[in-house]
């Protein structure tokens, strides 16, 4: 029997996060196990007056290009990835790995290298956010990897990816909305400020925000979300943080990461494990190493880290920064074909300071 939760999913992503308008070009993409939320998005965006199509990945094919493909076929760029970037009004796209160590054992400068051949698809992408041209969203559809990798049953699973998004609350979008008035109180107090300080178990920092804008993420890019973040001054970044959570980047674990920042740019990178993964991401291209990222997450619906980072990152008392592509819509500047979130807790013995006022402290905003 078809869980009636997918249906309030796909109406909340049509409505609440994309907004399909009448003559929408609406792209969906998912692989073939997200099947049974893209069949009710795609119900959802036809009945709002889109034009849906659904484009069905194949992570095993992608692995097949990475170990058999020679130096010309790692370089084409996808002219239908670059059309749907450029002509899309809507992209709504839905994750559930069927394996996610699939890409744990390939080369890592092969796969840098096919990632960089779609950097101007990716840039146009960001460029159309940037302009309002572009209305999209993320989502995750329970599946038996996520929960493996989640330890959890496949039921156990699918209440707490639903939970997440609010999906469960009698009105899901009423929800979100009050949650978006809770964070805009927040965003409202951190305009024009300009210095921030974090201090907690493993983390000494302090950026700068002055020009920025923090954004009230609210459920519509992200599903589920609950974070307020910004892009910070590029080279303003200074200290040091060890996080407390693993970090899942292109199939691979990465635990006990440990940065030390100078002028914005990371100086220093270990980790206890996959440290050699991340020397080489870090080294991917000119603008890896710099600060794209700092947030707060505030989703307490969603309470403990389960290898996914849609939710990881939005683990209310935590936060998490990001190396790599900033965010224009914040002011952000820094380019890159990665963008890597990292997170740590901070319900414990932690303070954010921002112009010497207090903001946050252990876990919770206290203005």
């Amino acid at each position: 029997m078809r869980d009636p939760r997918l249906s309030r999913h796909a109406d909340l992503l049509v409505g609440y996060c994309t907004a399909v308008q009448p003559g929408d070009y609406v792209v969906i993409f998912g692989n073939h196990v997200v099947r049974p939320l893209a069949r009710e998005v795609y119900r959802a965006a036809l009945a709002a007056g889109g034009n849906p199509e659904v484009l069905l990945l194949d992570r095993y094919l992608d692995e097949v290009k990475l170990k058999y493909g020679d130096e010309a076929q790692l370089d084409w760029a996808s002219p239908t990835l670059a059309m749907v970037m450029d002509k899309a009004d809507v992209l709504i796209n839905i994750r559930g790995e069927t394996n996610p160590s699939q890409f744990a054992n390939t080369d890592s400068a092969r796969q840098a290298r096919a990632h960089a051949a779609d950097r101007p698809a990716i840039e146009r992408y960001f460029k159309r956010i940037a302009a309002g041209e572009l209305r999209w969203t993320i989502t995750r559809y329970p599946t038996q990897a996520g929960a493996q990798t989640a330890e959890m049953s496949l039921y156990e699973y699918e209440d707490f990816v639903f939970g997440g998004c609010l999906l469960d609350e009698p009105d899901p979008q009423a929800a979100w909305l009050d949650l978006r008035r809770r964070q805009q109180r927040i965003v409202d107090w951190l305009a024009g400020k300009s210095m921030v300080v974090v201090k907690g178990d493993g983390v000494d920092l302090s950026l700068s925000i002055e020009g920025r804008k923090f954004i009230n993420s609210d459920g519509r890019t992200n599903m589920p979300s609950g974070e307020v973040f910004t892009s910070p001054v590029e080279d303003s970044l200074n200290g040091r943080i060890r996080f407390s959570y693993p970090s899942y980047q292109a199939g691979r674990i990465i635990d006990g990461i440990e940065l030390t920042f100078k002028d914005g740019r990371v100086v220093e990178a270990s980790a206890d494990r996959g440290g050699e993964f991340l020397k080489s991401q870090l080294d991917i291209d000119e603008g890896a190493r710099i600060i794209a990222e700092f947030a707060i997450g505030t989703n307490y619906a969603i309470s403990r880290v389960t290898g996914d980072t849609l939710f990881d990152e939005k683990v209310g008392g935590s936060i998490h920064l990001a190396l790599g592509q900033g965010f224009p819509q914040a002011g952000g500047t820094n380019k890159s074909i990665l963008h890597w979130d990292m997170v740590t807790d901070m319900r414990n013995d932690s303070r954010i300071t921002v112009d010497g006022e207090l903001l946050y402290e252990n876990g919770k905003f206290v203005i």
